[in-house]
């Protein structure tokens, strides 16, 4: 028995299903998963010594790879300071001060702990703005597990597990959200046409991540932004993935589309649980205790978050990664797709920036449907042949690749030496 073995037996006895967060538990590919005890750089080691290239790095967290000095730094020199301190201080200001200048769009931004907090923080805000109910969201978009985020087609990890919604969730709360195919502008336009007057907010990601990746359809984020202006609601960027990873701006400065509310996390908090939602001045200032919009947090503005935080947007600033990111990720997806298809597989590699997943698909995969319609029997095969030799893959076919700088020709060589041999 390997020692992943032996902890998942320990962890199914006190953690249920053995993971604090479910796509971890190899339930779509199947077999034990494994127990990671660091990472460096692109790489990752499992408990019993085995190293891999990483390519899920933290789901997009990472974008310097793992460990990296000048991050771990401030958030060490911040924890000798107090690891929580329950109070305002000058970090905060100064993070907030950075995502503001990075993001003209978010003139106002508030601190959160986890990508769900600010997603679900966001809703009700826009909601009190606007006095109006109903929610439009895509399928298989996530932004979170509350309640009202986890209607039909809720993202990777619903899909996944094959999991409709989830129970707990009330009716009332799924009749609040509506919900339309990713990238079908006419849907949305027969949701407003119908229900237009009682629409608080659309929430989108911008680029598509949690059903694999599934860039934007030119024309898709500009008439959301036509219906929603059109029509009193909000439009809501949920950029937790994409902000200050697709570019630094986020994809709303990549696609030029203005949302009201953002909502982040992943790269801004440099690896630790920072997350962020912030917009339009008018409708921020809606929230307590300028306003009458309740939200609250005790580790909200966490000072060895926000440290880390800093730390990470400073080095994305000043090193400006993304050409050379986005050139390795096309490397990569373009170099797995020609070697799986020349293999016999139907293969489709869909790409946005540093963002790519592949699909054993015939056909393109621009929405929801399509990603349901791949092969995740053969992706199951193929996670686990990338495996054995030496790389990590996200465990399911509805999540993203991403990679970070730490990843160069010898890593890019690996993979697709890995994915050359693979026949399942």
């Amino acid at each position: 028995m390997s020692h992943s073995d032996d902890l998942f037996e320990r962890a199914r006895r006190v953690i249920p299903g053995g993971v604090n967060s479910p796509v971890r538990a190899f339930g779509a590919v199947g077999g034990t998963p494994r127990f990671a005890v660091r990472g460096e750089g692109a790489y990752v080691f499992d408990a019993d010594g085995n190293r891999y290239v990483d390519l899920v790095q933290s789901w997009g967290a990472l974008l310097f790879g793992h460990a990296r000095p000048e991050i771990v730094k401030a958030a060490t020199d911040a924890a000798g300071q107090g690891t929580s301190l329950g109070a305002p201080t000058e970090l905060e200001v100064e993070l907030a001060e950075r995502i503001t200048a990075a993001m003209p769009a978010v003139e106002q931004v508030r601190l959160v702990s986890s990508g769900t907090e600010a997603a679900m923080s966001a809703i009700r805000l826009a909601r009190g703005f606007t006095g109006r109910p109903l929610l439009l969201k895509f399928e298989g978009c996530y932004h979170g597990h509350s309640d009202a985020l986890l209607a039909k087609g809720a993202g990777s990890g619903v899909a996944t597990f094959g999991i409709p919604g989830s129970p707990g969730v009330t009716e009332g709360a799924a009749r609040d959200t509506l919900t339309a195919p990713f990238n079908d502008l006419e849907a949305v336009q027969a949701a407003f046409e119908e229900h237009g007057e009682r629409i608080a907010a659309v929430i989108v990601e911008p680029v598509a991540a949690n059903m694999g990746v599934v860039p934007p359809e030119p024309g898709f984020l500009d008439g959301l932004r036509e219906l929603c202006g059109s029509s009193g609601a909000l439009l809501v960027f949920d950029e937790v993935i994409t902000g200050f990873r697709i570019a630094f701006g986020g994809a709303q400065g990549e696609y030029d589309v203005v949302p009201d509310l953002t909502v982040l996390g992943k790269v801004m908090g440099g690896g630790f649980p920072c997350a962020a939602f912030g917009g339009r001045r008018d409708v921020m200032e809606r929230l307590a205790p300028a306003g009458p919009v309740y939200q609250a947090g005790t580790l909200s503005g966490n000072p060895v978050a926000v440290a880390a935080g800093i730390a990470a947007l400073d080095l994305a600033k000043q090193l400006d990664p993304y050409a050379g990111l986005t050139e390795t990720a096309a490397t990569l997806a373009d170099g797995v797709a020609g070697r799986l298809a020349s293999n016999g597989s139907a293969v489709t590699a869909n790409r946005a920036g540093s963002l790519l997943s592949v699909f054993f698909s015939a056909g393109p995969v621009r929405d929801f449907d399509g990603a349901r319609a791949a092969d995740h029997d053969r992706y199951a095969r193929f996670f686990h042949h990338m495996l054995d030799r030496g790389v990590w893959l996200p465990p399911s076919g509805y999540e993203l690749w991403t990679i970070g700088t730490e990843h160069g020709p010898d890593e890019v060589n690996l993979v697709l030496e890995a994915a050359g041999s693979f026949e399942g």
